[in-house]
């Protein structure tokens, strides 16, 4: 295996991921995941006891503290969790799903619930979960970013699917730094795609492919879209969990390879290098 264990002059092991990470990514882990697996159960909207996750062995292998989860929660950079005081109205105002001073004073964390706010696995009632996406707070954009290797597989299967997930996600713009090769040149050099709001999750920076939602043409044939305390679109799909490839109005390769797919045709063939390494089409 590439990178051995031994962490000596010239060997290949990796450096310790910061603690924020690797606490970050244990409670994701848990709150989208591994809850059942390790005897907890989500409640309404996905939310947790903040007790018992940090009772978690998990957690305690690093002895996260209350206060250190908090500010997790708070710093987040792509506001992956959602913390509240118990007894808090989740569902008719989802807007005070932030940690407040005012909303209570209990320093106790079996006062508090947590959530991942997307990408569960766990099955999740997406009542105060997700805010119902209809004509009159309808996005302006819903993009999926995927890679070279996970585009030929989208093509076979007919679309999107969430995999592993409960949801396909989408962000509701472009992150900074992206470009859309059809809205910047439209926008004149230089120019980048707008979004409707400050988009902080829903694609990797790493994605090579942007797949454009017609969200209009896709809730028309009775697709539901929900969205996230975070901004994140997100569908179970149709009956059969798909989001077909005739509902996006265009796929761009931001590698050079320009427009591939537009009004649910193909405009130009896949490279064949794309497939070589396979890949999974996750939503």
């Amino acid at each position: 295996m590439a990178g051995g264990r031994g962490g000596g002059r010239g060997g290949g092991s990796r450096a310790p991921l910061p603690r924020n990470v690797q606490v970050s990514k244990k409670v994701a882990w848990l709150l989208r995941h591994g809850a059942a697996k390790e005897g907890l159960q989500l409640g309404e909207g996905g939310f947790i006891n903040v007790q018992d996750v940090l009772n978690n062995r998990n957690l305690r292998s690093l002895k996260v503290s209350f206060d250190e989860l908090k500010q997790l929660v708070a710093d987040n950079d792509k506001k992956r969790f959602t913390m509240v005081p118990v007894g808090s109205s989740i569902v008719e105002a989802p807007e005070q799903a932030e940690i407040s001073p005012s909303a209570t004073e209990s320093s106790k964390p079996e006062d508090w619930l947590i959530r991942a706010n997307q990408g569960h696995s766990l099955k999740v009632e997406e009542e105060g979960l997700l805010k119902p996406i209809t004509r009159e707070n309808m996005p302006e954009t819903a993009v999926h970013g995927t890679t070279h290797a996970a585009w030929p597989l989208i093509v076979a299967s007919g679309g999107l699917k969430p995999m592993t997930r409960n949801h396909v996600h989408f962000a509701s713009g472009l992150p900074a730094g992206f470009k859309s090769v059809v809205e910047s040149s439209e926008a004149g050099e230089g120019g980048e795609a707008k979004a409707a709001a400050p988009v902080i999750s829903g694609m990797r920076k790493s994605s090579t492919i942007l797949m454009f939602l017609d969200l209009s043409k896709a809730m028309e044939a009775g697709l539901k879209f929900g969205v996230s305390d975070n901004g994140v679109v997100l569908s179970e799909g149709n009956a059969e969990g798909i989001i077909a490839l005739d509902f996006f109005k265009r796929v761009e390769d931001r590698t050079g390879e320009g427009v591939l797919w537009e009004e649910g045709k193909m405009v130009k063939e896949t490279p064949k290098s794309w497939g070589a390494k396979g890949g999974k089409a996750r939503g």
